[in-house]
C-alpha cells in the first residue's frame, strides 16, 4: 500500500483497527495492555513502511503475533490486529524477498494453536483463523506484486527517457557534424578560389598597374561568390530533402568553373549514371569539390581527370598529376565522414606520379 493511495489505505486500516478494538470486551484486564501495545506497534509500523522497512517489519510482527496469542480469548477482537498486520507485512518489498512473510505465517499458525489450546477453542475456530489470515496475506501479496510492477515500470520509463535524451543528443551531434562538413566544403572551395583571384588582382595592380587584368580577376571573383551561394543553396536543399541538381550536370558545371578559374585542363567522363539519392549527390559533389580545391592548391595548372561511373552504384574518381595532398586538415576527413553517412567510402593517395581520389557509393 505504497504510493499516493498507500497513505489513504493505511489510514483507513488504522481507523478500522481502532474502532473494532474499541468494541472489545475481554474478561481479563491485562488483555487491554496487550491490545494497546499491539495497536501502538501496528500504527507505528504501518506508517514507517516506506522510511524504515526493517523497523516496520519488527513492529508489525510484534503486533500481529501478540494479538494472535490472545485471539482465543472471547470478545478480545484481537483478530483485527492479526489481519491488518499480516496484510502490511505481505505488501512490503524487502531484500529478503518472501522469507519474512513465510516466517510470520509460521508464527501466526503457532500462536493461533497455542491460543486455541489455552482457551479451549475448536478445530473449526483454528481453521477459520488461518483462513482469514491467508486471505489477508494473499491480498497483501497481490498488492505487493502491483507495487513491484509499478516500480519496474517507473525504472523502465526513466531508462527510456534517458535513452531518448542520449538519442537526441547523438542526433544533434550528428547534425552539427553534417552542417560542419557542408560549411567546410562550400566555403573551402569558394573562398579558396576567391582568395586566389583576389591575390592575382592585387598583384596585377601592385606590380604592373594592369587595371584591365585586375578588373577581370575581380569579375571572376564575383562569379565565384555567386557560385558559392548556389552551392550553399544546393547543400541546404539536400539537408531539407528538397530537389538537388542532377549529378552529371553539377559535375560538369564544377569542372567548367575550375577550368576557367585555374586555367587548368580538366576532363569529365560520365558512364551510365542513374539518378542517385539527394544525399548521395551532395556527398559526391562535396568530394569532387574538395578534390578539385586540393588540385588547385597543391598542383596549380596541372591536368585533372574526373570520371563518373554509375554502372554499379556511383563511382567518382579524380586524378590530378603531380600533387601530394597528405592527410592533414579537415577536407579528406570531412569527405570520408560524408560518404560514410550514405554507406559510401573514400580512398585517397598517390598513384604513380599522380594523386588519385576515389569516392564510391554502392547500390542499396
Amino acid at each position: 500500500m505504497h504510493g499516493e493511495t498507500g497513505w489513504l489505505g493505511r489510514s483507513l486500516a488504522s481507523v478500522v483497527a481502532i474502532c473494532v478494538l474499541a468494541t472489545a470486551r475481554p474478561a481479563e484486564p491485562w488483555v487491554w495492555a496487550v491490545l494497546g501495545a499491539g495497536l501502538l506497534s501496528f500504527l507505528s509500523g504501518t506508517f514507517l513502511m516506506n522510511r524504515r522497512p526493517l523497523l516496520a517489519l519488527t513492529l508489525l510482527s510484534y503486533a500481529g503475533l501478540s494479538a494472535a496469542l490472545i485471539s482465543g480469548m472471547p470478545d478480545s477482537n484481537s483478530l483485527v490486529l492479526c489481519l491488518m498486520a499480516v496484510a502490511d507485512i505481505a505488501v512490503m518489498v524487502l531484500p529478503q524477498g518472501y522469507r519474512p512473510i513465510i516466517a510470520v505465517g509460521i508464527g501466526y499458525a503457532t500462536c493461533y494453536a497455542l491460543s486455541g489450546w489455552w482457551w479451549d477453542r475448536s478445530d473449526i475456530w483454528y481453521v477459520g483463523q488461518l483462513t482469514w489470515t491467508a486471505i489477508l496475506a494473499a491480498f497483501g501479496l497481490n498488492r505487493r506484486q502491483y507495487e513491484v510492477q509499478a516500480r519496474q515500470t517507473e525504472k523502465l520509463l526513466e531508462q527510456t527517457r534517458l535513452a531518448q535524451q542520449e538519442h537526441a543528443r547523438a542526433a544533434a551531434l550528428e547534425e552539427r557534424g553534417r552542417l560542419a562538413r557542408e560549411l567546410h566544403d562550400v566555403l573551402a572551395h569558394s573562398l579558396g578560389a576567391l582568395s586566389v583571384q583576389l591575390e592575382l588582382a592585387e598583384a596585377l595592380l601592385d606590380e604592373g598597374n594592369d587595371t584591365a587584368g585586375a578588373l577581370d580577376r575581380v569579375k571572376r571573383s564575383r562569379r565565384l561568390a555567386v557560385q558559392g551561394l548556389v552551392e550553399a543553396r544546393n547543400a541546404v536543399a539536400a539537408l531539407r530533402a528538397d530537389e538537388v541538381p542532377a549529378l552529371p550536370a553539377a559535375l560538369a558545371a564544377l569542372v567548367e568553373q575550375h577550368r576557367k578559374d585555374h586555367r587548368a585542363e580538366v576532363t569529365l567522363t560520365v558512364d551510365e549514371v542513374r539518378t542517385p539519392r539527394p544525399e548521395v549527390v551532395v556527398a559526391l559533389l562535396g568530394a569532387a569539390r574538395e578534390a578539385l580545391t586540393n588540385a588547385a592548391k597543391h598542383a596549380p595548372g596541372r591536368a585533372v581527370d574526373v570520371r563518373l561511373d554509375g554502372r554499379n552504384g556511383a563511382w567518382l574518381t579524380i586524378r590530378n598529376a603531380g600533387a601530394t595532398v597528405g592527410e592533414k586538415g579537415f577536407g579528406l576527413a570531412g569527405m570520408r565522414e560524408r560518404l560514410a553517412l550514405v554507406n559510401g567510402k573514400l580512398e585517397a593517395g598517390p598513384d604513380g606520379d599522380d594523386w588519385l581520389v576515389v569516392a564510391a557509393v554502392a547500390d542499396e
